[in-house]
């Protein structure tokens, strides 16, 4: 019986050189970087560099938790592909000269499978999941602009029979100046290690990964656009289908084709690149679009791209509660579908309810 196994991570603050060639894919724990809320879906898969009161995208950049988030809390669904369904739930809380935390539990469950052996005899059900406990720690330093954070996460996986389990640790820092809309942030996601394997022996990578990114609100415009450049530990980011591999020579003449070393040096380096923008039509109603050119290059098909690599969704705010909903193509076959839900819990007990620019 072929299982296939999905990976995870972390806790060691130590980069080694054989961690900056790893990608989706080619490592244990992928689950950690699939997009955990709505709004993050809704613009193409991440968005590391907008700092306001959303507890939601604290979840991938930990200097990203303020102040404004304490008593927050925030659950997301996510019904993806073929029965697989995963979320969140978190909470934040902040202490007077200590800093901002925040604790989260992130899982994925992939459904049942029918358990076979090599020729087909079938013998009941199994099932498969994974999950992280977060913990997460933020504070400003130097001035009220500039700040760091880290998240620590203990993983779990089961798959039919095997058990894993892990650590990791994300590292980040965020500046912002209120004055102009500008922020920028660098985040450095799962550094750690597999502490116990599927298979005794087999050891597998965590999915390393550096990330570096900008957003920008223009004065007196109603609109907020991000750009994140990924995996910036390694620049090659092309897959080749070795199915379909690329024509080097002319088939009629044997002559080699010329290649446009600018168009594939454009190619690599928009495989980094995401793209998102926010639209902030009142303060409690956000439209969203995003755009994922990597993901629209693996899966589209030549003959119907389709909208594969786009996303868009929408957030708004009724009474004390913030809904998201965000919905990502990734290919013909159909999209997903975020939901994510936070509220403030002060406002309940009839505290100031604090809020800021966008969520």
């Amino acid at each position: 019986m072929n299982i296939r196994k999905l990976r995870y991570l972390l806790v060691s603050i130590i980069f080694s050189a054989s961690a900056l060639a790893q990608v989706g894919g080619n490592n244990t724990y992928e689950f950690l970087n699939l997009p955990i809320s709505a709004r993050v879906s809704a613009l193409g898969g991440n968005l590391i560099s907008v700092k306001d009161n959303d507890l939601n995208v604290s979840l991938i950049n930990p200097s990203l938790l303020s102040d404004s988030m304490n008593n927050n809390i925030a659950l997301s669904y996510i019904n993806y592909f073929a029965d697989i369904n995963y979320g969140y739930v978190a909470f934040a809380k902040h202490f007077d000269k200590i800093g901002n935390f925040s604790a989260g539990i992130h899982y994925l469950d992939y459904g049942k499978f029918i358990r076979a052996d090599d020729i087909g005899n079938t013998d009941g059900t199994f099932g498969a999941s994974e999950m992280s406990f977060n913990l997460a720690y933020a504070r400003s330093i130097i001035d009220t602009n500039l700040t760091i954070g880290a998240t620590l996460k203990t993983i779990y996986s089961q798959l039919e029979s095997f058990t894993s389990w892990g650590s990791a640790l994300d590292i980040a820092a965020t500046y912002v100046r209120p004055s102009n809309g500008f922020a920028a942030a660098v985040v450095i996601k799962n550094m750690g290690r597999q502490w116990k394997p599927y298979v005794v022996g087999n050891r597998e990578k965590l999915p390393f990964e550096v990330q570096i990114g900008i957003s920008k609100k223009p004065k007196h415009v109603p609109f907020r656009f991000s750009i994140i450049y990924e995996n910036l530990e390694q620049w090659d980011l092309t897959y080749v289908d070795p199915a379909n591999p690329p024509l080097t020579e002319d088939p009629l003449t044997g002559e080699p084709i010329k290649q446009n070393k600018t168009k594939i040096l454009a190619d690599k380096f928009m495989l980094h690149i995401v793209l998102g923008g926010e639209f902030i039509i009142t303060k409690n109603l956000f439209l969203r679009l995003g755009y994922n050119y990597q993901r629209r290059e693996e899966l589209k098909i030549p003959e119907k791209k389709g909208m594969a690599g786009f996303s868009f969704g929408f957030g708004f705010r009724i009474y004390k509660f913030h809904f998201s909903y965000g919905r990502a193509v990734y290919h013909l076959a159909g999209p997903s579908n975020n939901f994510s839900i936070s509220c403030d819990l002060n406002s309940f007990y009839g505290k100031k309810f604090k809020s800021t620019a966008t969520q």
